[in-house]
């Protein structure tokens, strides 16, 4: 009788740590995500005729509001990627540093849970700018339009107490250019990345 009070004592015991944990980690309506880390954009290959376009890593940051328990809306920023340009043979021409902001609207599969998966949809902005000749077109003036594309996003927060997570996250953005060199048309350059990132959290 006491072993079975004292079994039935600690079960009871540990079912509320768990409930309190999990109700300590959970995203509510409400809350504010602050994730900073560093991302990696991984231009697809062939971007053109003409060039490629390698890859490059930067600081970024994004801001998440919770609409819902499931529903948020997030504000992607970085600071500046800068990009080589070369040309087919490897030879580098030029450098353009870029900020990608994008807005998305994500669903948080889990909000309950220390692992909280979650799908995002949404538009990327992407504005180039000191474009750069160098090499063989040093002293050339090279111009890329700014962008506007869909973007998507697979990413999951893994919470370590109520206020702190590590976050992982998979994106992938339409960003197409147009390139001219000296006034001329260089045609379309597609950079089209996938952007690889690792934050750290913070809910208030």
């Amino acid at each position: 009788q006491e072993k079975l009070k004292m079994k039935m004592m600690l079960c009871a015991a540990a079912l509320l740590s768990a409930l309190a944990v999990n109700t300590a980690t959970a995203m509510d309506q409400g809350d504010w995500l602050l994730r900073f880390g560093g991302s990696y954009v991984d231009p697809k290959s062939n971007n053109s005729e003409i060039v490629d376009v390698d890859s490059a890593a930067s600081f970024t940051f994004n801001f998440s509001y919770m609409m819902t328990d499931n529903l948020a809306v997030e504000l992607l920023a970085a600071w500046p990627f800068t990009h080589d340009i070369t040309l087919k043979d490897g030879t580098k021409v030029a450098k353009t540093d870029h900020l990608p902001p994008t807005l998305s609207l994500q669903y948080h599969f889990a909000p309950q849970a220390k692992f909280q998966p979650y799908l995002g949809l949404g538009l990327n902005y992407t504005k180039f700018f000191n474009e750069k000749t160098v090499g063989p077109l040093e002293g050339s003036s090279l111009s890329l339009d700014s962008s506007f594309g869909l973007a998507g996003e697979v990413g999951a927060d893994i919470m370590l107490n109520d206020k702190w997570f590590l976050n992982l996250s998979v994106r992938y953005i339409n960003i197409e250019t147009d390139a001219t060199l000296d006034g001329g048309s260089l045609g379309k350059v597609k950079i089209d990345p996938w952007v690889y990132g690792g934050n750290i959290g913070f809910r208030f």
